[in-house]
């Protein structure tokens, strides 16, 4: 169960912790690097790893629209909770756009979704064993771009969403193997299976191995964007069934962290506030407000 919930602000590159036991913020790192979007922590070594997607092309974009990242200068890097011990685990110009950030601590490895620079990837906690899973031939309408992931070290899988074009309804949620299959590459592997496609616009995304449920937000339009999905995980060859809609009318949901021991999802979106809905009903009725941080658009999120 968690006791607190990191969030990352990524207009203001800093980390926010938030106390459950009173709903209190705290900013604990105040120097994430440009717009941070993915984070993983791991108890065992009191450590927070984050992805960066950089500066943007076109700064002044914001809050009109989102700005284009497509220069190479993302990141991956890590801290204590305290902020000290900075590490920088895949240096700028490794990543294009750093998105949702996913790991297997057990290996000491982790994985990641390059928006712009349309890949899956992954390296070790150390900074060593970059490797590309994923790559993917840009498109102008933006539906190679990968954003969302999760893994699944137990069955040797991998899920991640590729959202398309903004409220563009040609989103898709996709899984492969961990590994490439022998004699393949990153770009040309014959194992990725499409599980749902047509969706709004899918972001991030979150593996329940308890119960095979796979749940994502999804920052597309109203009434089946903007929401907070779940859905049973296909079996192989099959394509995913229509997803349950949990809640809904965010402000652009974003992060996502699903703590299924207390029975909740924690969700952040670009309006700057962290919601949490009960995981045992679908009605947005039951959603509450966990903390509210106005002028600061939130993404990743993690339970601690």
């Amino acid at each position: 169960m968690f006791n607190s919930l990191l969030m990352l602000g990524i207009a203001s590159s800093t980390i926010e912790r938030i106390d459950l036991s009173d709903n209190s913020v705290r900013t604990i790192i105040t120097d994430t690097g440009p717009a941070p979007d993915g984070v993983a922590f791991d108890p065992a070594t009191d450590r927070i790893y984050w992805t960066t997607m950089g500066l943007p092309d076109d700064p002044n974009a914001w809050p009109d629209k989102e700005p284009d990242f497509s220069h190479r200068n993302g990141s991956l890097l890590s801290a204590r909770t305290d902020g000290s011990d900075r590490r920088c685990v895949v240096p700028e110009g490794l990543i294009t756009t750093g998105k949702q950030l996913a790991a297997d601590f057990s290996a000491q490895r982790l994985y990641w979704c390059d928006r712009e620079g349309c890949k899956v990837s992954r390296v070790d906690t150390d900074g060593t064993g970059l490797t590309d899973l994923v790559v993917n031939t840009p498109t102008p309408d933006k539906t190679a771009e990968c954003v969302g992931i999760a893994i699944d070290p137990v069955e040797g899988y991998l899920y991640w969403t590729q959202k398309g074009p903004a409220k563009g309804g040609r989103g898709k949620i996709l899984r492969a193997g961990l590994d490439i299959p022998l004699g393949e590459t990153a770009t040309n592997r014959s194992d990725i299976e499409t599980l749902w496609d047509g969706l709004p616009e899918p972001v991030d995304l979150h593996l329940d191995h308890s119960t095979g449920v796979l749940y994502w937000t999804d920052r597309g339009a109203e009434p089946l964007g903007n929401t907070l999905n779940r859905a049973p995980i296909p079996g192989k060859g099959e394509h995913g069934v229509r997803p349950e809609i949990l809640a809904y009318a965010f402000g652009e949901a974003i992060g996502l962290a699903v703590d299924t021991a207390a029975g909740l999802a924690y969700f952040t979106d670009l309006a700057g506030t962290v919601r949490a809905v009960p995981l045992g009903t679908s009605s947005a009725a039951t959603e509450f407000v966990v903390a509210r941080t106005p002028g600061r658009a939130l993404s990743g999120i993690t339970g601690i």
